[in-house]
């Protein structure tokens, strides 16, 4: 069968070194290819290439035959290249109908009039052939991530006069508890089924072995292999991907001792969501909180930092803190890595170094004077811990890999030495290498004396850092989940509703 896309020799830098480093590869229609790679392998920015956003050093690439125009993202498209980004390009406020007539327009009357009867007739459509059937009408910031993730497919294997022949899916599961990452599973057979290739960027191994037909992997720009997925295992590819076998980190949750009381949280609840929460983080201790979308768990971070509004209760060794105001949690020696970093926490124009050491500024100020050389020398040792590629203070976020980013904004707190740190998916869109790194810095935190919440849909993570778990339902918390059997079934399992017991 002849491929659907062909990549030959591609390379790419951005004034230093080379970021692809003469790539090549070709996929078939119909099948599923998944890319992995650590963060700063290249994979980004072939992403970008294909569609249009960068314009490669050398190399070429056809699809299904014919050669695609560089930097020309009309062009991209117009020859059946299709892209679903992490950030998913929908407009929140407006309709799925809307949203699928971003970028094509919908069909008028001679009056110039919108057809809105066969514009969400078609819509109703493009959601049943992939599976799903909600309400066209209800805006998209309503929606179930997967639900929000198939209207961004829908709009992408839209025809629009040309027949899609590749889609590229760059981490779609990020944000999906298990339950809704198999309707995604299930949504990216029947687009391969169709014909459509598909390339499916992920960094949980997984995934790609339960979805993907074959993996290709990159490392430092380069090609390394690739290779079908059947007869391969977890262990090989995680080598493929770092290079080395994978140090193993052990973590004795019942050796944690608990001591004095850091977080309270007494009867928090908000609008429409969370129903009086309550639990208490001791010094040195990582507590997890699990739970499927839409039971408190995305509102829960946000909630006791002061990001949203609420009822209840918080203190912080002791004190206080009013509800709305971040500002004082901060003071107070609170520190939050939210999950949506775009939106909540990184400035993508601003350096490194004034993303890191924006929460506290006034350390490097002398007569009112900012002391720029201690400034990035203290930012230099974070990015060496953190391994923040490239390790330049003075780089852009913007310039940054999805999880360099979240290095970023870790570095952010741990230079603060918090008395609480909350982390909402910290390692969302972080290679398995990164991963490690981030799971030993958490682990120091916590050994320092920090009292840590990691709220994540990640259960082999929270099995990994957690000396407890609380589970959320409904708004509430319904199960704390001790060391003693604690695995990522069990917590699965009373996510969704099961007695732990169950499946002790």
């Amino acid at each position: 069968m002849a491929p659907v896309l062909t990549v030959k020799n591609l390379s790419k830098s951005f004034g230093g070194p080379l970021v692809l480093d003469g790539v090549s590869l070709s996929i078939e229609p119909g099948e599923v290819r998944a890319l992995v790679g650590q963060n700063g392998s290249g994979k980004s920015t072939l992403i970008k290439i294909l569609a249009g956003f960068h314009v490669p050093d050398g190399g070429e690439v056809d699809v299904d035959g014919a050669p695609l125009p560089f930097g020309n993202g009309t062009a991209s498209d117009a020859l059946g290249l299709r892209f679903v980004h992490q950030d998913l390009g929908l407009v929140d406020m407006l309709d799925t109908t809307d949203n699928l007539a971003l970028g094509q327009g919908y069909r008028n009357y001679s009056s110039g009039l919108i057809r809105w009867r066969a514009e969400r007739k078609t819509a109703r459509k493009a959601l049943n052939d992939l599976g799903y059937s909600f309400d066209v009408r209800r805006p998209v910031g309503t929606l179930a991530m997967s639900e929000r993730t198939a209207v961004a497919i829908a709009r992408a294997v839209g025809t629009r006069g040309v027949t899609p022949k590749l889609l590229v899916l760059d981490e779609p599961t990020a944000n999906l508890p298990a339950v809704e990452a198999e309707r995604l599973y299930a949504l990216t057979r029947r687009v391969a089924e169709s014909g459509i290739a598909v390339v499916f960027v992920s960094h949980h191994f997984d995934e790609v072995f339960e979805l993907s037909d074959s993996v290709t992997v990159l490392r430092d720009g380069k090609l390394v292999t690739t290779v079908p997925v059947k007869g391969l295992t977890e262990d090989a590819l995680i080598e493929l991907v770092i290079g080395r076998p994978l140090e193993s980190v052990e973590h004795d949750v019942r050796t944690v001792e608990r001591e004095k009381v850091l977080l309270e949280v007494k009867d928090v609840g908000t609008a429409d969501v969370l129903d009086s929460v309550s639990f208490q983080v001791h010094a040195g201790e990582i507590v997890g909180v699990a739970g499927i979308t839409g039971s408190g768990r995305d509102e829960l971070a946000p909630a006791i930092f002061g990001g949203m509004d609420r009822h209840g209760v918080v203190t912080v060794d002791g004190a206080t803190i009013p509800r709305q105001r971040p500002d004082l949690s901060v003071a107070a020696g609170v520190g939050l890595v939210p999950a949506q970093r775009h939106a909540n926490a990184a400035f993508m124009a601003s350096s490194l170094r004034e993303n890191i050491t924006v929460t506290k500024p006034g350390v490097h100020f002398k007569n009112l004077l900012l002391r720029k050389r201690p400034e990035k020398a203290d930012v230099d040792v974070w990015l060496e811990r953190l391994d923040v590629r490239p390790r330049n203070s003075e780089f852009a976020m913007s310039d940054l890999s999805g999880g360099n980013q979240q290095k970023v904004v870790m570095c952010r707190w741990l230079r603060m030495s918090p008395k609480v740190l909350i982390l909402d998916e910290p390692t969302q869109g972080v290679d398995v290498g990164a991963k490690a790194d981030i799971h030993r810095l958490v682990d120091e935190a916590a050994a320092e004396g920090t009292a840590v919440v990691v709220v994540s849909t990640d259960h082999e993570e929270l099995v990994r850092l957690c000396h407890r778990v609380l589970v959320v339902r409904r708004g509430r918390v319904a199960e704390e989940l001790g060391s003693e059997g604690l695995s990522p079934d069990a917590i699965t399992a009373v996510t969704i509703g099961r007695d732990q017991h169950a499946v002790a």
